[in-house]
């Protein structure tokens, strides 16, 4: 989706600044709501964490960040939208996840409970106890974390999850498993949070990501990440909101008149537009706000599929790349403590194994990223490549083309990824209801036109669209007097 337009109205209800997910999906909740609605994008594309590009070779697609999306699929906003009807359409790998180990198996998170339990050996069991519960009430789970916090309406289900969910992935690993499997797949789980694995919640995060394996599985959509921001668009656009492409906001008296304006940026770039607008205390928390290690990825053209050791790790488009929970806790908590782990846990994606558009006939593409200190300037793409050699040896030898993106590179594609930092800030327990401030309405700022929707508001990073729901809900009824309708 690219090109400029010019917007077409003297006023509007409400802009909003940043097209990613959240911006347009806070656009698309106001248009469906009856507001006239401008998203204006810095970039020549629209997408923010959903953008796909030829990083490469001619004919190779490759997603710039998010590639494979149990959140997108999951989403409680995303399946009220129609966005099949504007082209996307996802694509589910037989099986959700793979996990390699050093013995040539690997570890499955597979669509079912069972199935998954299976693979586990002596802990077949416990892993039964620990997930059915909490799959049978994903869909009230899922819809209360994906939210500030509220008071639930569903208390029973929650309070299962939380005594669960609320502590670390070592403890809950090391309490409820014996066997380095399903240890191991927790491990690889929790690590997407970023946090180091003996910290709350870690566990919460793996548990989520598990119980969205089960119910919406891990699916990518055909032709590229780039199409969920299209169809987004495509529907925004079916409901006359309008779109501005290749025009950066440096102040709000560039923006056209408007009863509010909702910011897809992180606290740092609010402050830069709209820190005048703003009282000094608010202020201070914001500049308070604390970022979160960072990414280093790296995208191949590959001349055949990744030869690994494990054939069961064929079936997945995610590969988790890091042994056990103690090499892979190892490497997350050197990460937090400012160092470059020899042996990074990585996580790769695989599409064009499902995705037959993604490159030439017989070609394939893969990208993988480990979490580094914020801002690091360290090149990990021989640390990365050699853990894939480790699990799937000869891959050295069917690299046709490499695209490396550092923390730097990120955050030039997107500066909300500030220092490297894909999820929008730190989810440690302190900011993982409370980012970016607290307030009693983390959306609302004390100016009554002004709302943040980014990942820097709960429920933080991912591509769901639930930070822009939650910030037009508060829109509408602060401002523009529509009723609250929940998610």
């Amino acid at each position: 989706m690219q090109g400029r337009e010019e917007s077409t109205r003297a006023q509007y209800d409400a802009v909003v600044v940043g097209a990613g997910p959240n911006g347009l999906a806070a656009a698309i909740v106001l248009a469906h709501a009856g507001c006239s609605v401008l998203v204006i994008e810095a970039a020549d594309t629209v997408g923010g964490g959903t953008r796909s590009a030829a990083l490469t070779l001619p004919g190779f697609v490759h997603d710039v960040c998010s590639a494979i999306h149990p959140l997108g699929a999951g989403s409680p906003l995303f399946q009220t939208f129609p966005l099949d009807r504007f082209g996307l359409e996802w694509i589910q790998p037989p099986v959700p996840l793979a996990h390699p180990l050093d013995d040539g198996t690997a570890v499955l998170l597979e669509r079912t409970v069972e199935a998954t339990a299976a693979g586990l050996g002596p802990d077949a069991s416990a892993y039964r106890r620990l997930m059915a519960p909490l799959v049978a009430d994903a869909d009230r789970i899922l819809r209360f974390i994906l939210g500030p916090f509220r008071i639930p309406r569903h208390p029973l289900a929650l309070a299962r999850f939380g005594l669960t969910a609320l502590r670390s992935a070592v403890g809950l690993a090391s309490e409820q498993f014996e066997g380095e499997r399903a240890r191991a797949l927790l491990a690889g789980l929790a690590a997407h949070s970023m946090l180091p694995l003996e910290r709350s919640p870690s566990a919460a995060v793996g548990l989520a990501l598990a119980m969205l394996g089960h119910t919406a599985g891990w699916p990518l959509p055909r032709g590229g990440s780039q199409r969920i921001a299209d169809a987004l668009v495509g529907y925004l656009r079916s409901l006359g909101g309008e779109i501005v492409t290749g025009r950066p906001v440096r102040a709000l008296d560039e923006l056209p008149p408007a009863r509010a304006v909702l910011f897809d940026l992180t606290p740092r770039q609010v402050l830069t537009i709209a820190g005048q607008r703003l009282p000094a205390g608010f202020r201070r928390r914001l500049e308070r706000y604390r970022y979160g290690p960072g990414a280093f990825k790296v995208d191949w053209a590959l001349a055949g599929p990744i030869p690994w050791r494990a054939p069961e790790c064929r079936q997945a488009a995610t590969v988790h790349l890091g042994g056990t929970l103690d090499e892979i806790a190892a490497a997350e908590r050197a990460v937090a403590a400012g160092r470059h782990p020899e042996r990074p846990f990585v996580i790769l994606a695989q599409p064009s194994l499902f995705d037959t558009s993604r490159a030439p006939a017989g070609r394939h593409t893969a990208w993988a990223y480990c979490h580094v200190p914020n801002g690091s300037r360290v090149d990990m793409t021989e640390r990365i490549e050699a853990q894939v050699e480790r699990f799937a040896p000869g891959f050295r030898d069917l690299i046709l083309a490499r695209s490396v993106a550092r923390p730097a590179d990120l955050e030039q594609y997107n500066p909300n990824y500030v220092g490297g930092d894909i999820n929008g800030g730190l989810q440690d327990l302190r900011q993982l209801f409370t980012r970016p401030a607290p307030r009693l309405n983390p959306y609302t700022t004390p100016d009554p036109r002004l709302y943040i929707c980014s990942a820097s508001t709960p429920p933080g990073g991912g591509v769901h669209g639930m930070c822009g729901y939650w910030a037009a809900r508060a829109a509408l009824r602060r401002v523009l007097r529509v009723p609250r309708r929940r998610a």
